[in-house]
């Protein structure tokens, strides 16, 4: 009767895992940039995150495009063994100034490209570094990438966000927050004083920490007169 518990429960909770990976898979298949946000006029190390998508097929090339039209001055590649990485420099409509200096041109498109060991196979992801500075002065930076499987598919991420439901495939996005915003954001907050109310602190930690306990032991008793119903003989 205990191993047909434990199949029971096996069945179930292979039933489970497979639907949240039905459900959470394809949103989080998505090329993406990490983190999220950085600050206008600071300097960021990004990660682009690339997973496989394909079954039969491997990843071999991955383009990001950063925004012409809000160009950023200083733009490094950290080493990826198995990976060759190249910039590719564009010249400016507009000239931008970085330390006192003026720059005509800047780095518009990256590329990493696989050996032939190095690929990203089904069921992997690879991330690459970039360090990326000063930050324009905008909302948002938009990356279009593409991905060019060994097949010879290739998938545009370059739908932009429109504010309403996620496009079928997004271009990774990185939030700007404006130097005052970020400043106020990382501001110390002010501690109130807590010299009088340190007992009555203390008797509601005692009071959760009595009902964690007391919720224990029912889920507890719960669990043994399931396991005694199960066990009787039908």
């Amino acid at each position: 009767m205990n191993r047909s518990l434990l199949a029971r429960a096996a069945t179930i909770g292979a039933a489970v895992a497979a639907i949240t990976f039905a459900v959470a898979g394809p949103a989080s298949a998505h090329v993406t940039v990490n983190p999220k946000e950085a600050t206008q006029g600071g300097y960021t190390k990004v990660t682009f995150r690339v997973p496989n998508e394909k079954d039969t097929a491997n990843t071999t090339k991955v383009e990001v495009n950063l925004p012409a039209s809000s160009p950023i001055g200083s733009v490094s590649l950290k080493p990826l063994p198995g990976w060759t990485a190249q910039g590719e420099t564009s010249k400016l409509a507009t000239p931008i100034k970085v330390h006192d200096s003026e720059l005509t041109e800047a780095v518009t498109k990256i590329t990493w490209t696989a050996d032939a060991n190095s690929a990203i196979k089904p069921g992997q992801f690879q991330e690459f570094d970039v360090s990326l500075g000063p930050l324009p002065e905008t909302d948002q930076l938009v990356f279009k990438a593409l991905q060019t499987y060994s097949d010879g598919d290739v998938v545009r991420w370059i739908e932009e966000p429109t504010g309403g439901t996620e496009p079928e495939h997004p271009a990774p996005v990185l939030k700007l927050a404006k130097k005052d915003a970020a400043a106020a954001a990382a501001a110390p907050v002010a501690v109130a004083d807590t010299s009088d109310t340190s007992s009555e602190d203390s008797s509601n930690g005692n009071a959760y920490g009595i009902a964690g306990i007391l919720l224990g032991l029912a889920g507890l008793v719960a669990g043994l007169l399931a396991y005694r119903r199960a066990a009787q003989p039908r």
